[in-house]
């Protein structure tokens, strides 16, 4: 798996403290906002050229992790 701490910055002066990938205004929840809607790789990177193939795999890694980080809350 990528290790998405060399691509994905968190810091409270960029959107609001936001993941973002590195030195972009461009968030996580951004990225995979676009792949759910239906949106591939290869358009995303059309739209953004700055972003490569390994910043939207860090994205995906960065969701995984936040993920399994979860703590199930007692009903």
């Amino acid at each position: 798996m990528i290790d998405y701490k060399k691509y994905i910055t968190i810091e409270a002066d960029r959107r609001a403290g936001k993941p973002c990938i590195r030195d972009t205004r461009i968030t996580v929840y951004d990225i995979l906002e676009y792949l759910a809607s239906g949106m591939t790789e290869a358009q995303i990177r059309q739209d953004f050229p700055e972003l490569t193939t390994e910043d939207i795999q860090a994205c995906y890694a960065f969701a995984a992790d936040r993920e399994r980080k979860l703590v199930k809350i007692p009903a």
